[in-house]
């Protein structure tokens, strides 16, 4: 089950996200201070830029939750922008398993809906996977 109790007896909601290679993993504690941490840092230091950060925190901008949650967040693979899709992801998942009844607005937002678009793969013969090699007629 994704809902355990660590040993101070705090409830703990545990979610993945996903997002082209990258992957995050993240711990949601209700009756926080809003402070998250990514791979052990803050999140406004993790964050290269202010587009970044509104991404991550846009599922507790939708509630207006902002202030209720703390967090831990593992997060590998991908560049910065992947991973804070990823992080966005984990986060709206790990809401709704906090409360049912924001899966609608979460919904809504978009929140909740996994990213499929991937890298695509190169081609034999090609020097990438749209790119040709040059042609020449004589």
């Amino acid at each position: 089950m994704s809902v355990t109790e660590t040993p101070s007896s705090k409830i703990v909601f545990l979610a993945t996200g996903r997002r082209k290679k990258a992957t995050a993993s993240i711990r949601l504690y209700p009756s926080g201070s809003g402070k998250f941490t990514v791979n052990n840092k803050d999140l406004k230091a993790y964050c290269t830029h202010e587009n970044i950060l509104r991404s991550i925190i846009a599922p507790l901008n939708t509630l207006e939750t902002d202030e209720k949650f703390d967090g831990v967040i593992k997060v590998n693979g991908g560049g910065s922008c992947g991973q804070a899709g990823a992080i966005a992801h984990a986060l709206a998942r790990s809401l709704e398993k906090y409360n049912s009844e924001w899966r609608l607005p979460l919904k809504r937002a978009g929140h909740l809906k996994r990213d499929p678009r991937k890298r695509e793969r190169k081609k034999p013969g090609q020097p990438g996977a749209r790119k040709h090699f040059q042609f020449s007629k004589r």
